[in-house]
């Protein structure tokens, strides 16, 4: 590349992918050039079919997208030194369906925002990704590196920065997602998702709404009666823990 592109809505037809390999082998060198994607695309960049191949050498991949900024199917995504940033759909970057490899070395991942449950890379479906260095900065509601059913390698220096309402920086999926971290830098511990719903303990029942009533004042009343196991308890603005319900001005 020799310059930045940046294309319009108008030269794409919606909810297809904008760069779509199917076959053969494919390099772009940006040479710190960027690519915009239009907004209403499902993905950016689409690598479909086993033996298809598509490098990413120093470039910006940025622009809003519907879904996924870059989606593999059964090929495979070299990216070095490459940048991700703002994009606004579900998922940053996707190994998706069976046989999908993917190996970032040095990527950064930068001021994207989650529309959904995406995260910024993923491993699905027997997938496998290979992360060597990066950096993960200023994106907001996503989970960072997931295995899902696939496999994804971390090695090198990999930083997890400033991220907003990120909820798992490193999250196993069952039934066989795994992260092996060989990685240098501090992090957060990885965690799994349990794969059973663990049985709930209930409280004994207690008429505690009789209590509430004494003590403030206010008349508490169930359709089968406040004997008949209704409890009440009462709880200040940090106890209610609810922000809408707060915000709203509920301090009592």
């Amino acid at each position: 590349m020799t310059a930045d592109c940046t294309f319009s809505n108008s030269n794409v037809q919606a909810n297809s992918p904008f760069l779509h390999f199917t076959s053969g082998e494919f390099t772009i060198n940006g040479n710190g050039h960027s690519i915009t994607a239009p907004s209403n695309l499902a993905f950016a960049i689409f690598v479909q079919n086993t033996g298809t191949v598509l490098n990413l050498n120093n470039v910006t991949i940025t622009g809003g997208t519907t879904s996924v900024a870059v989606l593999v199917r059964n090929g495979r995504l070299n990216v070095r030194n490459s940048i991700f940033s703002d994009h606004t759909g579900n998922l940053v970057m996707a190994i998706h369906t069976n046989g999908g490899e993917i190996y970032l070395e040095n990527a950064q991942f930068l001021g994207n925002t989650g529309g959904g449950s995406g995260p910024y890379v993923v491993s699905a479906a027997g997938g496998f990704a290979s992360i060597t260095g990066g950096i993960f900065q200023g994106n907001t509601g996503f989970d960072a590196l997931i295995a899902s059913r696939g496999t994804v390698e971390l090695q090198g220096c990999i930083t997890l920065g400033d991220n907003p309402n990120t909820r798992d920086n490193y999250l196993e999926r069952p039934p066989n997602g795994v992260i092996t971290d060989n990685s240098s830098c501090a992090k957060p511990k990885k965690k799994k998702v349990p794969t059973a719903v663990p049985t709930a303990t209930h409280r004994p029942l207690a008429a505690t709404c009789v209590d509430l009533s004494a003590a403030t004042g206010i008349t508490v009343g169930a359709t089968f009666g406040i004997g008949s196991g209704v409890q009440c308890q009462r709880l200040d603005g940090g106890g209610i823990g609810i922000q809408s319900i707060i915000d709203a001005g509920f301090i009592d």
